[in-house]
């Protein structure tokens, strides 16, 4: 029979441990092996401590906490502040750009430089759009001389039959 999220275990009763266990160290909650292993390292932390108070007398420096006393890892990560101070900056230096940067700025480059191309009626397709506006300028006036002999013809017609 269901008896709700947790299945039972063979011995039992699931154990939950007090708070009063818990801080004394006797709870179940950790295996055995890591009370032994965090014993050890609370006693290196001692005499670490220890030799850190005698150092931290003559330097003076801050107490480190946990592991970080052990282990000095630089974390790649973590930005570096990149404040630069107005009396730092070197005017004759310049920045390198990045890939990125370099092909828009070309890419921009040769886009402007095609379209002055462009303007100027030297690449071809500006040739192909100039011959097919020629074209369309000359249908057009064609268009426009046929419609002025036609509306002349209607009105010699319309003179002629009033006489």
């Amino acid at each position: 029979m269901g008896r709700g999220k947790f299945k039972g275990k063979p011995t039992g009763r699931r154990q939950f441990s007090t708070p009063e266990q818990m801080m004394a160290g006797t709870s179940a909650s950790r295996p055995r092996t890591f009370k032994k292993e965090e014993a050890e390292l609370e006693e290196e932390e001692r005499s670490e401590e220890e030799s850190e108070e005698e150092s931290e007398d003559e330097a003076g420096a801050e107490k480190l906490k946990g592991t970080q006393g052990i282990i000095q890892v630089d974390n790649p990560n973590v930005a570096k502040p990149k404040n630069v101070k107005a009396r730092d900056i070197d005017m004759e230096k310049t920045t390198e750009l990045s890939r990125r940067e370099r092909e828009e700025i070309e890419r921009q480059k040769a886009h402007e430089r095609y379209m002055r191309l462009q303007e100027q009626g030297k690449t071809e397709q500006a040739r192909k759009d100039l011959e097919r506006l020629a074209l369309t300028r000359q249908q057009r006036a064609e268009a426009a001389k046929k419609r002025e002999e036609e509306k002349t013809a209607k009105e010699q017609k319309k003179s002629e039959a009033r006489k």
